[in-house]
């Protein structure tokens, strides 16, 4: 089977400038590493939206993929934000495929008229499961619960109207969306290798209580599905593109 050559645009919002984020690959690059051996004749572009750097239209790439972020998608002092906004916005008008990874899940939720808010529970940290409510034709081979690593303290509250909550769990209800045939979401990190959330936890050591450190430290005995779900995010562009207007 001839696969089609898509071009796609990773969308950074990860605007850490430490010394720790700085030894490791960007979460853009995260990303096409994930992606790239799975589709070898895609080409990837990683565009610096946390720098203002946005594609003029959603027109211009065969689909898109907004990283994670220690920003918050609530921080109305980053006008790069409402830029990104914007471009969901239009993103979704235009039916142009789109993945939002933890900032990004948490953007697509509140550009489309959803709500985002810190989590009273505290972090999630380490990996995390979602036990997958609905099953979607992308999500081949299937599997009933996912696991991924986790780093948020804030989380969608509630969806955009239209959209579907497709999976959580009792610490984090709305784990992913689907909005139309175009946009899936997650609240977790398909990128994120489990080397990069062990030097992370080591990083918060002195920034976070014992007991979330104790329990990241401790979920990280639960492998995360990474080759799975980046299978996933793979097929779930060529289901949206195969099933646009």
């Amino acid at each position: 089977m001839n696969l089609p050559k898509l071009h796609i645009a990773v969308l950074l919002t990860n605007d850490d400038t430490s010394a720790f984020a700085a030894h490791f690959p960007n979460d853009g690059q995260k990303v096409v590493q994930l992606l790239q051996p799975l589709r070898p004749d895609w080409s990837f572009e990683v565009l610096p939206v946390k720098d203002g750097v946005l594609p003029a239209s959603p027109a211009d790439f065969d689909g898109y993929v907004i990283t994670g972020s220690p920003a918050s998608v609530n921080d109305n002092n980053l006008p790069w934000v409402g830029s990104l906004l914007d471009f969901i916005r239009a993103t979704d008008a235009a039916r142009q495929p789109l993945i939002g990874l933890c900032f990004g899940h948490q953007a697509v939720a509140r550009a489309l008229g959803g709500q985002v808010a810190r989590n009273a529970a505290g972090w999630g940290l380490g990996t995390a499961p979602t036990h997958w409510q609905q099953a979607r034709p992308w999500m081949q081979p299937a599997q009933s619960t996912t696991t991924l690593m986790a780093a948020h303290n804030e989380q969608v509250t509630r969806m955009p109207e239209g959209a579907e909550c497709l999976g959580g769990s009792d610490f984090c209800t709305i784990g992913s969306m689907q909005v139309g045939q175009h946009i899936w979401t997650t609240q977790y990190h398909p990128e994120m290798p489990q080397v990069f959330m062990q030097a992370l936890l080591g990083y918060l050591a002195d920034k976070l209580d014992n007991d979330t450190l104790a329990r990241a430290h401790g979920s990280l005995q639960q492998a995360a599905d990474v080759p799975l779900f980046g299978q996933w995010m793979a097929q779930f562009i060529e289901h949206a593109r195969n099933t646009r207007p």
